[in-house]
């Protein structure tokens, strides 16, 4: 698979702070990609490194093969970038703004494209109506249009959905599912995890200014297999030698000498010693759940013991 992005030894420095650590990564043409991490992880400096808004310190960076300092021009028009931050021209209607931005591009002949682009992202009736009359919800699908507005091949999408609502969060995705389909490699940063773990075929996480996991999702979800099991248990405290993997829930209590825990099972074959280790202290089940792992689990785990450090063999490429 060709590469879409190429990121080869990434050092950034701010001053004395290193943002990032000698990050390598390759992202795959047609890939839908996750890149998680805490914030002040190294994320924004990574794209803002990608999109060529900053320089890295160290290392080199390529976007479709492009190198995005020596040619920054070609780099710039293979890459769409949806910001983080609200940014706006106050003086312009949405059709304007989207024009211009496909003027800057070089984009000749852009209004069928960007009439599908107003009409797919729910903007149309917003079409004329000036940036500083839109609400936040409709200002940032103004940023994701304008990311799609020149077609690049490579889309970076940095929190979009944060603070929408539920209606964009649908239609945006349904728009750029098709768009990856079609062969559009994206690139997502959330904190949404249930969205990263539904749409990312591959994710990386960042801590610290490295790559402490890379692997496919369906990897870490099985090489974190398990669950948590929650239990309403009437019984004398629970037994010692489950302690260890007892998880701090805010909602467990004691009630009436019925005690609510949950417990973390590293494999579902750990269940049955788990519930011989009840019986044998006396302890009587009154209510038990057991729970799938998922991303934001594997997520907590990889970020409390840096699990993956060797990417490459957990499939990725670090």
């Amino acid at each position: 698979m060709k590469p879409a992005i190429d990121i080869r030894e990434v050092v950034k420095r701010y001053d004395r702070f290193e943002a990032l650590r000698s990050v390598s990564l390759t992202i795959g043409e047609g890939e839908f990609f996750g890149l998680l991490g805490p914030n002040g992880a190294g994320k924004t400096s990574l794209i803002s490194i990608i999109a060529g808004l900053s320089r890295a310190s160290e290392g080199a960076c390529e976007v479709m093969g492009y190198d995005v300092v020596a040619d920054f021009r070609q780099a710039r028009r293979m890459l769409g970038v949806v910001p983080q931050e609200l940014v706006f021209d106050p003086f312009f209607t949405v059709r304007e703004t989207l024009r211009l931005t496909a003027g800057y591009y070089g984009v000749r002949g852009a209004d069928p494209w960007i009439a599908e682009v107003l009409e797919r992202l729910g903007l149309s009736d917003k079409a004329d109506s000036n940036m500083r009359a839109l609400s936040g919800g409709m200002k940032r699908r103004v940023l994701v249009a304008q990311a799609l507005v020149h077609r690049p091949p490579v889309i970076v999408l940095d929190e979009p959905t944060a603070g929408v609502d539920v209606e964009l969060r649908r239609t945006l995705w349904e728009f750029i599912g098709q768009l990856n389909r079609a062969g559009h490699t994206i690139v997502l940063t959330t904190h949404y995890l249930e969205e990263a773990q539904e749409l990312c075929g591959r994710i990386a996480m960042l801590k610290a200014g490295r790559i402490v996991a890379l692997a496919p999702t369906s990897d870490l979800l099985r090489d974190f297999s398990g669950g948590r099991l929650t239990l309403r248990l009437s019984c004398a405290p629970l037994p010692a030698g489950l302690q260890q993997l007892r998880v701090a829930a805010a909602a467990d209590s004691t009630v009436a000498g019925v005690e609510r825990v949950q417990l973390r099972l590293e494999r579902y074959e750990s269940l049955e010693p788990v519930l011989a280790a009840l019986r044998e202290a006396g302890c009587r089940i009154e209510e038990m759940e057991l729970a799938h792992t998922d991303l934001e689990e594997v997520f907590v785990r990889v970020m409390q013991q840096e699990y993956g450090t060797d990417a490459r063999a957990l499939g990725g490429s670090q």
